[in-house]
């Protein structure tokens, strides 16, 4: 039995205990006393901000260890480099298809939705000193993405914490590893064994989570208040309208063929969801989506390669996130924006999306980008939704997480490397939970 799934029998159980003493609850009802803390007492909310950097600090550190011991000994075990290269293609091909398709729907919901119309907002009077350092550093391109997949050092991948360096490094060992034979069992073992601490520190850190989404809440309302939703609504609604059609309209299709069901999915990952809604951060749960979806029934090997390049190839909330608000820029400053150039547009998403993944806001990063290689709507106009960015990141993460979990499964099924039983077991056990 791997480590992940030993450790995800650990998790198990609190499905058994009482509703009240369960995480999810737990970090919901942190969640509620930080939007009241925020409303009620916006200066001290904005002084607990540092709860939620802590939470988010102490999983991100877990991660490129986990990322690399979960690899490599998957890879290790695998004993079939061409399985490795034919997962990573279809996982590829999946990503590619999915994210054009959030693409699309983004630009037709915005279309019909029109959020910015009747704004008529004078880009020449906005100040663009607000945005400067987002502008500045979106220069980075698809190739020398690409060439950064490479780290420096071996030991420079774990340092920066660069989750497709580390995965870099992992199939490297782990492939030379699998070619050792009998003479690397001891040295899988031993990863086999810093999975299990890992993914007990993994524990340990998540009693913290309710604090860390209570600190995140209250500041989010403190420093933004209801002002900040009224004035920009539209937009929001809007974008969240979108994340839900794009979650049950085409997720809900992939997952209908996959054979399971979605909301039995959402049902079991609840915790994960709320924590990623109140941090804004996909990366505090990565070591817990990867056991969770082990547990389902996903072969260790397939989970380790998807999930980590998920995470910077498959951003469908991202991707939602980067044409809707595109479109409401160039309809907010009354910038002609006819089908040809939404069509470029789209392009250009599908090039930038992927080549600034990985950097520090890489949403906001990456939208400073857009509009300045498409160059038609003003670069400067950012600044509207610079206050709103975190409150439509609370829709673009959750979204995220999501359909890195739908690929992993769809990919598993597609690569004949999803045990069923398992998935019914699990997920019939959350639908007839859902329905007492």
């Amino acid at each position: 039995m791997s480590v992940a799934v030993d450790a995800a029998q650990r998790i198990a159980p609190a499905e058994r205990r009482p509703w009240y003493s369960q995480l999810w609850v737990h970090v919901f009802a942190g969640m509620v006393l930080g939007v009241l803390v925020g409303q009620f007492a916006p200066n001290v909310g904005e002084q607990l901000q540092p709860l939620g950097d802590a939470f988010i600090k102490a999983m991100r550190m877990l991660i490129a260890p986990i990322v690399f011991a979960t690899v490599v000994v998957g890879i290790a075990n695998m004993h079939d480099m061409a399985r490795v290269g034919r997962v990573a293609l279809k996982a590829l091909i999946y990503f590619e298809v999915m994210t054009t398709l959030a693409l699309v729907l983004a630009l037709a919901v915005v279309n019909i939705w029109r959020p910015g119309a009747g704004m008529h907002i004078d880009a020449r009077a906005l100040d663009a000193s607000a945005v400067a350092s987002y502008t500045q550093a979106s220069g980075q391109g698809v190739v020398p993405f690409l060439l950064n997949i490479i780290p420096t050092t071996v030991m420079s991948a774990f340092a920066e914490g660069n989750v497709l360096q580390v995965l870099c490094v992992a199939i490297l060992f782990g492939a030379a590893l699998s070619g050792l034979g009998e003479r690397g069992r001891p040295l899988v073992a031993g990863l086999d064994a810093l999975c299990a601490m890992l993914f007990r520190a993994v524990g340990i850190v998540m009693w913290a989570a309710p604090l860390g989404a209570f600190g995140a809440i209250a500041f989010t309302v403190g420093r933004y208040g209801t002002g900040t939703l009224w004035s920009l609504g539209h937009l929001l609604i809007s974008f969240y309208v979108t994340c839900l059609i794009f979650v049950f309209g085409i997720l809900g299709v992939v997952a209908r063929l996959c054979g399971f069901s979605l909301l039995a999915l959402i049902r079991w990952i609840r915790e994960e969801l709320l924590i990623v809604f109140a941090t804004t951060s996909s990366e505090t749960v990565l070591p817990r989506i990867i056991t969770k979806l082990e547990q389902l029934g996903c072969r260790r090997d397939v989970v380790g390669l998807v999930i980590p390049t998920g995470y910077s190839f498959n951003l469908d909330g991202t991707c939602l996130y980067l044409a809707t608000t595109s479109v409401f820029l160039a309809q907010a400053t009354d910038t002609p924006l006819g089908v040809p150039q939404q069509l470029a547009l789209l392009v250009v998403l599908l090039i930038t999306s992927k080549g600034s993944a990985g950097v520090a806001g890489a949403a906001f990063v990456v939208l400073a980008a857009t509009l300045s290689t498409a160059g038609q709507i003003p670069v400067a106009s950012v600044s509207i939704v610079l206050g709103i960015h975190r409150l439509m990141s609370e829709g673009m993460t959750p979204t995220n997480l999501i359909g890195n979990a739908v690929a992993t499964l769809a990919i598993a099924r597609w690569e004949n490397a999803l045990d069923d039983g398992e998935l019914r077991r699990h997920l019939g056990a959350v639908e007839r939970r859902g329905r007492l």
